[in-house]
């Protein structure tokens, strides 16, 4: 129960968001569109599932080797 209410807490919420946001912006800077357009769709669906913009972090940094 803790852990449930820790992640559906309005600032892991927003921390998610913005993490997300980040990485899409990031993508975008290198010039991987396709990569960045998923995850701004992502942080549109982080905001009500924080547990989906988690993975796709998690996805994210396996698929750049880890950096």
């Amino acid at each position: 129960m803790a852990l449930q209410r820790l992640l559906g807490s309005r600032a892991t919420r927003s921390v998610t968001v913005l993490s997300v946001l980040l990485e899409a912006k990031r993508a975008f800077d290198r010039n991987n569109t396709v990569r960045a357009a998923a995850l701004l769709g992502v942080a549109a669906l982080a905001w009500k599932w924080t547990m989906l913009g988690m993975a796709a972090q998690g996805i994210v940094k396996l698929l750049r080797g880890g950096r």
